[in-house]
């Protein structure tokens, strides 16, 4: 199964649509699939990325009105020519896609939308490099526990609050997606999408926990680069600033909210221990646990809308146009991304045969696992590698057997396969589920946000890969 990282991820998970591949069967289909589908077969995929990354820039006035057909063409362009050639293998692999990961993920991602836009921070929120030093840092140590994108949607308004007298804005949204929206997720499986299936495939719950001396090293590398970056900004604009008349002490509104965000956690942590009968759809089985969550998650989006008062939503500067613009680019993602993540899951019998065949060492497993999961899903491109670990090391070994003796005998393997998952979500806008949500809501603020190739090119490649760098020669060379 495919996850978009709330992280995906997430809360519970980040996105955790958290059931694992076998659930549905959906493995045993997608690798068939993976096994015929040719590796050109990605290029709609590409083509929606490149649209993403170029339209913005070249054609900005177009992007902004007609990004929901471009998502829709890209789509078209597989979904046309891959049923008219593989049928019932390729409806299944849709309708799949869409009823068990589409749905359930922007479900997931309304509904923490809608609550978290209802807590407002009242009061003065200096956003002096210190204050946003201390937001980032907060953010980060709560992510792995309210899910990636639930820290991500509770602190993003706040955050851009305390910028609305800055001239320099952009770079602390960023610094914002690389740690509280991915890394802060990595030590638990409530923090992000690859970790929750890890744990249903046999991982501890607290094994993840082991991840925090990695996390600790690139969440202080990053801290450290920020605060020296914010404070030469701010020194620059220092002499254009007036001071506030008044000072507000910082108080909460909207607290009737924040209940609504503990319940959406344990719905999605629910829908990874219950097991309820499935529901067929279209031949495809869906548990009826996901249907229950999703259930749920719209009656407390609605709940919310009901009991926060209008002006608390306003204070926000609320609006629905960053919901609505990464439901209509992921459809298409999510469309076209079947063929790419068919082939890898796939193994040595698809197209990526050299990538599965050239992890050996836990250097190799953390890049290879993580540069994927910054271009595809976090979640199935985990899985794969933790099965291409198991399947190499314990052939025939039941999973959960595997799983406790790769942690036994070879355990640093797992630490690279986990960490990579996670930690290089951060690389782009759609690495995971709340950077393309966060960069929606500073954009709808008036934040003039990088494109997705400045993203990389400019922020994640120069700044981001040194400190990985550097947090895989430690500890997995």
């Amino acid at each position: 199964m495919r996850q978009w990282p709330v992280g995906a991820g997430c809360v519970a998970a980040g996105m955790a649509l958290a059931q694992p591949v076998l659930a549905s069967g959906g493995e045993e289909n997608g690798s068939t699939l993976g096994m015929s589908l040719p590796l050109w077969s990605i290029l709609p995929f590409l083509g929606i990325l490149l649209s993403i990354a170029v339209f913005p820039l070249v054609r900005p006035r177009f992007w902004h009105r007609h990004y929901p057909q471009v998502s829709a063409a890209w789509a078209l362009i597989l979904a046309v020519p891959f049923l008219l050639v593989y049928r019932a293998e390729a409806w299944h692999a849709i309708l799949h896609t869409y009823l068990l990961e589409y749905f359930p993920f922007i479900i997931l991602l309304w509904s923490l939308f809608t609550v978290a836009g209802g807590v407002v921070v009242r009061g003065t929120i200096s956003g002096t490099p210190r204050a946003n030093l201390v937001l980032l840092f907060i953010g980060t140590a709560i992510a792995s526990w309210t899910g990636t994108t639930g820290a991500s949607m509770l602190l993003i308004h706040p955050l851009l609050r305390g910028l609305e007298n800055r001239r320099h804005k952009a770079h602390t949204v960023i610094f914002f997606i690389f740690l509280v929206s991915n890394i802060g997720g990595s030590l638990t499986p409530l923090g992000d999408p690859p970790l929750f299936l890890g744990f249903l495939n046999g991982v501890p719950f607290f094994w993840t926990l082991h991840l925090l001396p990695h996390m600790l090293l690139l969440v202080g590398l990053l801290l450290l680069i920020y605060y020296v970056l914010d404070r030469r900004y701010f020194a620059m604009e220092r002499r254009d600033r007036v001071p506030s008349a008044e000072v507000e002490p910082l108080r909460l509104a909207g607290l009737r909210n924040l209940p609504l965000l503990l319940a959406i956690v344990g719905s999605v942590l629910m829908s990874g221990m219950l097991r309820l009968d499935d529901v067929v759809i279209g031949g495809i089985h869906v548990p009826g646990q996901n249907l229950l969550r999703d259930a749920l998650l719209v009656t407390i989006g609605l709940i919310s809308l009901r009991i926060t008062p209008h002006e608390l939503r306003a204070a926000n500067r609320f609006s629905w146009e960053p919901i609505r613009e990464v439901a209509f680019l992921f459809a298409g993602i999510f469309m076209t991304i079947i063929p790419a993540l068919n082939i890898l899951q796939a193994g040595e019998e698809g197209g990526l045969r050299f990538l599965i065949r050239a992890v050996q060492e836990p250097m190799e497993y953390f890049w290879i696992t993580g540069g994927l999961s910054a271009f595809l899903d976090n979640a199935p491109t985990y899985l794969t590698f933790l099965n291409t670990a198991l399947g190499k090391f314990y052939p025939g070994v039941e999973t959960h057997e595997a799983v406790h003796r790769l942690i036994a005998d070879r355990v640093a393997i797992l630490a690279a396969i986990s960490a990579g998952a996670v930690f290089l979500g951060a690389m782009t806008y759609i690495g995971n589920a709340p950077n393309f949500m966060v960069r929606s809501i500073a954009e709808e603020r008036g934040i003039a946000m990088p494109s997705f190739a400045g993203f990389l090119v400019r922020w994640s490649i120069p700044i981001l890969v040194p400190c990985l760098l550097v947090v895989s020669w430690v500890f997995f060379l």
